[in-house]
């Protein structure tokens, strides 16, 4: 077919074909969205905007908030934010709206609570709701006001992206893991290597890929400029909504490589684990070829990006029977409630614990300079969080290195950027 996953998913949205014209790149199209995602930084302002309009709300179960960013609140500034989106959810009956004991991290929780599925539309006012496209979902993030929009009428204008597709073949080798994976092909084709397009995931190497490693790749599409990334809808993508929400969904026809503007092959086996250095997450190296030593203050594991259970699974394997540096705070930090219940069951926080790391509530809170471990003047941190810009989690002259959760905790245990290497089959 000669239909992207994109043009798929959005040709159903319409009850059109995928090869209409209508649905050539760079084209307007007005479909419903199924998900209206926001905050407890974007959706005061959409809550506002859509107060103003005088509009009703036109379906309260497309309405998702999820307060992450703050939570718990870190001043009274969060505090106010919160209670705007507190008040509006309970007077306009909003089922999907978590806070302080439901929520988790608003990327993570989506999937689990089967509010984000396959063949679905999901906007959010958040640069990171393209993880969904792990789904088989076309998932984007725009403003507040497009939010509010939504709101009202049920329906965005989107602009069709053209595609990228990545032939992935092979498989990753123990040890490595979707973050270095994207990591890898952000460093490749740089931040602006698929601006405004769509990436798509292909080939046989796809099978190796566990939803959490789909999760972690299509949350960092956007850090190469991509509008939104898709995986297939296979029997992984089955598994994890049978669990979600008791269904299975169709399959997306295969995509022709001439449906694509650029195709590349990538041999996953040849990938080893990978850093992003400051201050890109283009700017990247294999771990083991950074030669200077790299001594560092934080180590944050968690986020949307990395902060699943087989990310603490991953870590706690790193660190048991060890101990971090008595100069680096390492934070762990689970994405939702559930997670941190099962790795609590996994053993996996009494590993932390005793490791000298500590464990937080599910929060955003140090990946964008919020708080629950904001950077000093100088500090260099090791995080697996997504991006790595100048001043992102505190002062402007601190230091980020992305990595996996893996290097992340090995860096912790050195005292320094280092890695837990490759393991053998």
């Amino acid at each position: 077919m000669k239909a992207t996953y994109t043009q798929q998913i959005l040709a159903r949205k319409l009850g059109i074909d995928p090869c209409d014209p209508s649905l050539a790149g760079g084209n307007l199209v007005l479909v419903n969205a199924d998900v209206a995602l926001s905050n407890d930084v974007t959706a005061p302002v959409a809550i506002d905007v859509f107060q103003k309009s005088g509009c009703g709300l036109c379906d309260k179960c497309k309405v998702t908030f999820v307060l992450d960013h703050f939570t718990p609140n870190r001043d009274i500034k969060s505090a106010q934010q919160c209670k705007i989106v507190r008040d509006f959810a309970r007077a306009n009956n909003v089922e999907n709206f978590y806070d302080v004991g439901e929520m988790g991290i608003e990327h993570a929780l989506l999937p689990e609570k089967g509010i984000a599925l396959p063949w679905t539309v999901v906007i959010g006012a958040d640069s990171h709701t393209c993880t969904y496209g792990a789904l088989g979902a076309f998932s984007t993030g725009v403003g507040s006001t497009d939010i509010a929009g939504i709101m009202m009428s049920g329906k965005i204008w989107l602009k069709v992206p053209t595609a990228i597709k990545f032939n992935l073949h092979g498989k990753l080798r123990k040890g490595v893991v979707g973050k270095d994976l994207i990591l890898y092909i952000i460093g490749m084709i740089g931040v602006d290597g698929a601006l405004y397009k769509s990436i798509e995931f292909g080939g046989e190497g796809v099978d190796s890929l566990s939803m959490d490693d789909r999760f972690t790749v299509c949350n960092m599409a956007i850090e190469c400029g991509a509008k939104n990334g898709v995986f297939p809808v296979d029997e992984k993508t089955d598994e994890y909504t049978l669990e979600s929400c008791g269904k299975t969904f169709d399959r997306f026809a295969a995509a022709d490589d001439d449906a694509y503007e650029r195709v590349i092959d990538i041999d996953l086996s040849a990938i080893r684990p990978v850093v992003a250095k400051p201050h890109l997450p283009s700017n990247t190296a294999f771990v083991d070829e950074v030669k200077e030593e790299i001594k560092i203050d934080q180590v944050v594991i968690g986020s949307c990006t990395n902060g699943r259970l087989s990310d603490l699974k991953q870590a706690a394997e790193v660190l048991e029977g060890k101990h971090v540096s008595p100069d680096v705070r390492t934070i762990v930090i689970p994405a939702t409630n559930k997670i941190y219940l099962q790795a609590l069951k996994a053993g996996y926080i009494e590993t932390f614990i005793k490791g000298g790391a500590i464990v937080s509530t599910p929060t955003c809170g140090p990946c964008l300079g919020g708080h629950m471990g904001i950077l000093a003047s100088g500090e260099v941190a090791v995080t697996t969080t997504n991006r790595n810009f100048i001043g992102r989690m505190g002062a402007k002259d601190s230091y980020i290195y992305l990595a996996s959760p893996a290097t992340a905790m090995a860096s912790a245990i050195a005292g320094k950027l280092a890695s837990a290497g490759v393991k053998e089959d």
